[in-house]
């Protein structure tokens, strides 16, 4: 790659989350929702696209719009959820999506991956009856569509959420799927359960986000059990068979280095994504939220391991996902780029927590360009992570900062680390100043940790590493 790649992996002012990675020609493209920074809901803007070579996914590149919400019948008011998009055996593209609270799942269809899309039509029966929107239907919800070796064409969807079925009779019954014909909208056969309520463990029960891909010959079942990550199961066969097996990745780090749903090592919220295989390499695709806000939320992507039985391994949340490996241990590097973000003080309630954490953040209205976001709120027992870093002759740190604050970042290799460094903070500023703490450490590859202890509160914009001689 020609230059590294962060989680998130696209520029901080962008907002895509419930990212499905699909390979086309030998690109890269990220189709997933779009939210508004400060947003009141969930996507609230236009799909984008964004793409890159699968020889430099360190080139990511703006598509632009591609399906805009007025496009959708209606009143131009929707609210584009997740959407899947698949090339179906007339070349063309088709993006499958649902609008909010409508159990249908929609199509929009373009001759190119990431041109501009119009909207085909309604998932139906070859009758014309529209799928979803029958008493007794199940809600169709956050769609998947895989296309088998023998040409079967297959669409999951579902969603499960506490009630048994919504107000108008449709039922939240878990995951299911459908056949489709090859016009890509008629039911060919009607929707099928493939995963009820009680195959999965209690903290790891279906909520919504189905991603479908096949390798080696088994079929994965990517989904969201909501607050704890994106879990799977697997099969012998497209459409039944389904096992749980486990955890694949949170971006709270839930299930991993001693974090929980009431201890995580992020602020916790939703999560969606899917699988993808580049240059014979997996990776998962998910987001994290920022801004304090559901409606929030920011792409982000690890490498994972499956092997000979199948199986991944929950992998943690990392600044480096998409590198290859570590970052280097030198150089300026933006304060977003935290994958943990811890408040260790204790509050009277979740919403009392809420309003008083630290968060991630931007200057400015939303936007398409222009990065800036930092860390504010950053206050006494608060602590921020990266992994990882290659160090060599590593000498000290940089931070750029603003704030009223009197006290120390502590600086530790690992989240319950030893202090390694301290930097002395006594500021009063409404403009970024850079603070200087020299330390040593020699060649090794580990995460970096700042705790404040004190007074008041800073934002952080990024640190600078320094070392005696740059190794390139």
């Amino acid at each position: 790659m020609k230059k590294q790649v962060f989680n998130p992996y696209l520029p901080s002012f962008e907002y895509v989350p419930d990212g499905e990675p699909r390979i086309f020609n030998d690109r890269l493209y990220i189709f997933g929702s779009h939210d508004k920074f400060n947003g009141k809901e969930y996507c609230e803007n236009d799909y984008v696209c964004w793409s890159a070579p699968v020889n430099d996914i360190s080139n990511w590149k703006y598509e632009g719009i591609i399906y805009k919400k007025e496009q959708h019948p209606g009143n131009g008011k929707n609210i584009l959820y997740a959407p899947d998009v698949i090339q179906g055996k007339d070349n063309k593209f088709y993006m499958f999506y649902s609008i909010a609270h409508s159990s249908i799942i929609s199509v929009a269809v373009c001759d190119e991956p990431a041109g501009k899309y119009q909207y085909y039509g309604n998932i139906h029966t070859a009758s014309g009856e529209i799928i979803g929107i029958r008493q007794g239907d199940y809600y169709q919800f956050d769609p998947s569509v895989f296309i088998d070796d023998d040409g079967e064409i297959y669409l999951y969807s579902g969603f499960c959420g506490k009630k048994e079925k919504d107000e108008n009779g449709r039922l939240f019954i878990g995951p299911h799927v459908s056949i489709l014909e090859n016009d890509m909208l008629t039911i060919k056969k009607e929707p099928k359960v493939i995963l009820s309520k009680n195959d999965c463990p209690n903290d790891a029960k279906f909520f919504e986000a189905s991603s479908v891909r096949k390798i080696n010959g088994l079929y994965y079942f990517v989904y969201s059990a909501r607050l704890t990550g994106l879990h799977y199961c697997t099969s012998k066969y497209p459409d039944s068979g389904f096992t749980y097996r486990g955890r694949i990745h949170s971006s709270s780090d839930v299930g991993i280095n001693g974090h929980s749903e009431n201890n995580p090592a992020y602020p916790i919220g939703n999560t969606h994504g899917g699988i993808v295989c580049i240059n014979k390499e997996y990776y998962i695709f998910d987001h994290r939220f920022s801004n304090r806000s559901s409606f929030c939320r920011q792409g982000v992507a690890e490498h994972i391991n499956i092997d000979k039985n199948g199986e991944i391994k929950q992998v943690e949340a990392t600044s480096c996902g998409l590198n290859g490996g570590p970052l280097k241990g030198y150089g300026t590097y933006p304060i977003y780029i935290a994958c943990n973000l811890i408040d260790l003080n204790k509050y009277e309630s979740i919403d009392d927590k809420k309003l008083n954490e630290p968060f991630l953040t931007q200057k400015g209205e939303d936007r398409e360009r222009g990065e800036n976001q930092y860390l504010t709120n950053f206050h006494n027992n608060c602590l921020v992570g990266f992994k990882y870093f290659e160090f060599y002759s590593f000498k000290g740190i940089s931070f750029k900062i603003r704030g009223k604050a009197k006290g120390n970042i502590n600086i530790s290799l690992q989240e319950n680390g030893n202090i390694i460094g301290i930097c002395n903070v006594d500021i009063n500023s409404n403009v970024w100043i850079d603070v200087v703490c020299t330390f040593n450490i020699s060649n090794c590859v580990n995460g970096l940790f700042f705790k404040y202890t004190g007074s008041g509160s800073i934002d952080i914009l990024s640190f600078e590493l320094q070392q005696f001689q740059n190794k390139e």
